[in-house]
């Protein structure tokens, strides 16, 4: 071979236009490049096939693809997916080229164009208690602190008072920027507590803590006399496996004007892990994010956080591919959270209880930050927090 050939995986818009720079291009060049060089897919659901045939002819105008229902040509589908395949100049052209049409199109344009706006963007900063969450600029970490005599992994361990304060501080110390509180086991086939009981576990908790630390607290409960007591003590966040399926709950949120993070969860502790099936899990997923995050919109609450669920009601294949395109929650404009800590699907892949899973959390914690996790929930703070800054770091984000 005479000419030396590269193929370059650049996986950001800063490695391009580096390259560009490298080569040569004038600014304005890197300008009018820099979208060709970037692929979208954007899916589209349920849409009627004369909208489908539109967009199709539209798009394939602009050198760009749409895959469609083979019966969409002959108008025998009633809906289709459709499936947008450019680059984003074409995309952007595309998108331009449908103001002129009817049916309903120029709603769908804005639409996509929102849904660009808010993937490719982050959330703006929050204030958390004193402490500021600027989205995109760091990945937090949140601490797990279970005090429950039968959680998956730490169960009993922090029942005693001076135990589970003692924890907390070990991780505020290793580096959490939260720590979520749990006075109730979500493994599978736990069974409820009462509210009473959950109250008694945690608010002794919150308040030791209170006492010398300003850290953002989250309480992990779906049941509100247990959220509002949480938060009378000093919690700052809702965290809600159940995605936020009740409106009490919800107008707790709301009260307080407190964030809360809506966790997918299919079924409920006791039976999620019974044989769970998904047609298609991401598409499961979006649209439990879409009707649950209007829901809370509604509700009065403007800060949200969303969790995919790792574990609940999820196969092996399902926690893998949530991590694999963990990306694709980003639509929703809010920040996300995962939690893999420690989990069984890592159990699976690799053997042992959940103590001999440090290595399998610490790949699936890599990859969830290179994915785009906001917030990472974990047992085991100093080791993942030094994860977190590597990968952070070969992604070409220097934090602390």
């Amino acid at each position: 071979m005479k000419n030396r050939i590269q193929i370059l995986s650049l996986g950001s818009a800063n490695e391009i236009e580096r390259e560009f720079s490298r080569i040569g291009v004038d600014a304005g060049g890197i300008e009018k490049m820099l979208p060709k060089s970037k692929f979208l897919l954007i899916k589209i659901k349920d849409l009627d096939p004369v909208i489908c045939n539109i967009l199709k002819q539209e798009i394939l105008s602009k050198n760009g693809e749409a895959a469609v229902h083979r019966n969409v040509i002959n108008l025998k589908v009633e809906k289709s997916d459709v499936l947008l395949m450019s680059t984003e100049r074409v995309m952007k052209e595309f998108l331009r080229g449908l103001k002129g049409h009817y049916f309903g199109i120029p709603q769908l344009m804005e639409d996509i164009n929102s849904t660009l706006e808010k993937y490719s963007s982050h959330p703006k900063p929050w204030k958390i208690r004193n402490s500021e969450f600027a989205w995109g600029e760091k990945t937090f970490i949140m601490g797990i602190l279970n005090v429950t005599p039968d959680s998956f992994s730490d169960g009993g361990k922090f029942l005693n008072l001076e135990d589970a304060v003692n924890q907390a501080f070990k991780m505020i110390e290793e580096g959490a920027d939260i720590i979520d509180i749990g006075g109730e086991s979500s493994r599978p086939g736990s069974d409820p507590v009462s509210e009473d009981e959950e109250i008694n576990r945690v608010i002794p908790i919150i308040k030791k803590i209170r006492e010398k630390s300003d850290i953002p607290i989250s309480i992990d409960t779906y049941k509100p006399k247990t959220a509002e007591a949480a938060i009378n003590a000093g919690a700052d966040i809702i965290n809600d496996i159940t995605g936020g399926i009740n409106p009490e709950l919800l107008n707790t949120a709301n009260k307080f004007n407190l964030p809360i993070i809506l966790m997918h969860m299919k079924g409920t502790p006791k039976n999620m892990q019974r044989e769970p099936y998904y047609e298609n899990l991401m598409d499961e997923l979006i649209e439990f994010f879409y009707k649950q995050i209007k829901n809370v919109k509604a509700a009065g609450i403007e800060k949200v956080i969303i969790d995919p669920g790792i574990g609940f009601g999820k196969r092996l294949e399902d926690n893998l591919e949530i991590i694999r395109r963990l990306k694709e929650f980003k639509i929703f404009g809010t920040p996300i959270l995962i939690g893999p800590s420690r989990k069984s699907f890592i159990g699976t892949v690799l053997g042992g209880e959940t103590d001999e899973r440090m290595e399998g959390t610490l790949a699936a914690v890599a990859i969830s930050t290179l994915n785009g996790g906001d917030i990472i929930r974990v047992h085991d703070v100093k080791e993942m927090k030094k994860v977190i800054l590597m990968t952070n770091a070969i992604k070409g984000i220097n934090l602390k």
